[in-house]
């Protein structure tokens, strides 16, 4: 099994611990995985991105040209992002933020999840990244809800601890959300 993940948005719209819980999460189910982080110049409200690959199998190189699958954030991540998803690829993106005219591929898989609605309905507009989360894992199965939501305590400083019912409540509010929108 091999699989790609990059994730892009603003600093401050919680790329970076998305990325952390899918690694810590694969890495508790006894998989290989590589992070690999970037960041802007600026932490909050310049570019961030990382890229997750996860493997049953020794993984190469954590650098991936043509990703597999992409949760994007914000519209500029998109259109530096989505050239470079592979065909048959997988896309979600925030379509609080993102237009749908941004995606123009027809030979990609689409779900595209109001985030910062779905986080304020669940009780943290700022909670977005959590909802996206929660929507990847019920389109891609690539790591359990479980694994993710145990994967908190290692990734979130200890002083977040107190918040992670709350991200446990919008992971699953973006599971559902995925899993009411089809495809």
């Amino acid at each position: 099994m091999y699989f790609d993940v990059t994730v892009a948005g603003f600093g401050g719209q919680g790329v970076m611990a998305v990325g952390n819980m899918l690694a810590y999460a694969a890495i508790a189910e006894g998989m290989n995985v590589t992070y690999w982080p970037s960041y802007g110049a600026e932490m909050r409200g310049g570019t961030a991105n990382c890229i997750v690959v996860i493997s049953d199998e020794e993984i190469g190189s954590p650098i991936v040209g043509k990703p597999e699958n992409l949760i994007m954030m914000n519209p500029p991540s998109l259109t530096k992002f989505l050239p470079k998803l592979r065909q048959n690829g997988f896309l979600l993106y925030n379509s609080s933020l993102c237009d749908s005219k941004l995606v123009a591929r027809s030979d990609i898989r689409v779900l595209a999840v109001p985030v910062i609605a779905l986080a304020k309905e669940a009780g943290n507009d700022r909670l977005g990244n959590m909802v996206a989360l929660g929507a990847f894992l019920q389109r891609t199965n690539v790591v359990s809800i479980d694994s993710v939501i145990g994967a908190m305590e290692g990734v979130l400083a200890q002083r977040h601890h107190k918040l992670i019912p709350l991200n446990t409540r919008v992971i699953r509010k973006g599971f559902d959300y995925a899993q009411s929108h089809g495809g």
